[in-house]
């Protein structure tokens, strides 16, 4: 169970990433409605004391680097020059973090901490875009994907620049406490509750002059009846387009077809209903648009790594666990 929440920081350090973390880790949410649990968030730095900041002001840390030795989730965040060499007992702390189980998550450029760490031989990682040449050179024995906002390697966790942070968080806190906790923390935030790591950092076209031009209420309509059949033709016609250019729209504004875009969303939901109602596997799988049992287990799957039953088992569990 995800309790515990050390950051570790560095002179230069990135103030929004900072701040994504804290929003996400740091804000007692346990009076408001979605089952929210306190987190333990401590942030700590080598040697105790001013931190100088990227936007030019410096704050007070109060702890050191043993504030990490006893967290479930320890994240190195982002500095000016965490491309270079950091502190060894940086780098210690990272790997015992990692030796003894609990997650190791980095933010932006602070992959290459990770990475100067040895955390990231032999696997898939990520970084902000500007960054992933040098981190791929520097560090070959890393396979690094500059077209994602996050990849989760095992117990590591690493995200791309900026806003991606937010999607990274919110990722780790649903395969921990559930879709209906990640979604509760995401509607205080004001943010989507959840984009596909496999989603492009960014994508290239021009910000419409106005927000009619968008397919925002589209986006909402759809995934407020994912138990109907939505075929291309059908949302075209709804969207007042031709079918080629709603296909070409929707993948410019999502990043994603829409029928891989429905997908996730119903597999999201079926996450949902499995942790907080008693509903069949057949209902669950009529209620979010998959119709058969079949088709829910086999996206279910794909997606996830597990079957729908597995995963009502494992968070039913964790459910009751925290509850007593």
């Amino acid at each position: 169970m995800l309790k515990t929440v050390a950051v570790i920081v560095l002179d230069g350090l990135a103030v929004f990433e900072l701040g994504v973390l804290a929003e996400v880790f740091g804000i007692d949410r346990t009076e408001r409605p979605g089952g929210v649990p306190a987190f333990d968030f401590t942030v700590c730095t080598p040697v105790p004391g001013p931190v100088r900041t990227k936007a030019g002001f410096s704050m007070n840390v109060e702890h050191g680097l043993e504030a990490a030795d006893r967290a479930d989730l320890v994240v190195m965040a982002p500095s000016e020059g965490t491309g270079n060499r950091v502190p060894e007992s940086v780098t210690a702390a990272l790997r015992a973090a990692h030796e003894r189980g609990a997650w190791v998550m980095s933010v932006c450029s602070a992959a290459f901490v990770l990475a100067e760490a040895g955390l990231l031989d032999g696997r898939r990682a990520t970084t902000h875009w500007m960054y992933s040449r040098e981190l791929a050179e520097r560090f070959p024995q890393c396979e690094v994907d500059e077209d994602v906002l996050y990849v989760q390697d095992g117990n590591i966790l690493t995200s791309a620049g900026t806003a991606a942070a937010i999607d990274a968080a919110l990722h780790l806190v649903r395969g921990e406490l559930g879709a209906g906790v990640a979604a509760a923390i995401a509607r205080d935030m004001v943010v989507p509750p959840h984009r596909d790591g496999g989603q492009v950092q960014f994508i290239a076209r021009q910000v419409p002059a106005a927000a009619c031009e968008t397919l925002e209420e589209m986006l909402v309509w759809m995934g407020e009846s994912l138990g109907k059949e939505h075929t291309v033709k059908d949302l075209a016609a709804r969207a007042s387009m031709s079918e080629r250019t709603f296909a070409r729209r929707f993948k410019a504004e999502t990043g994603s077809t829409p029928a891989a875009w429905l997908t996730r969303q119903r597999v999201l939901r079926a996450q949902e209903l499995l942790e907080d109602t008693d509903l069949g596997i057949d209902e669950v799988a009529r209620a979010t648009g998959f119709g058969q049992a079949e088709l829910l287990r086999h996206h279910f799957r794909r997606g996830l790594g597990v079957s729908p039953a597995a995963y009502r088992r494992t968070f039913r569990g964790r459910s009751a666990a925290a509850a007593g």
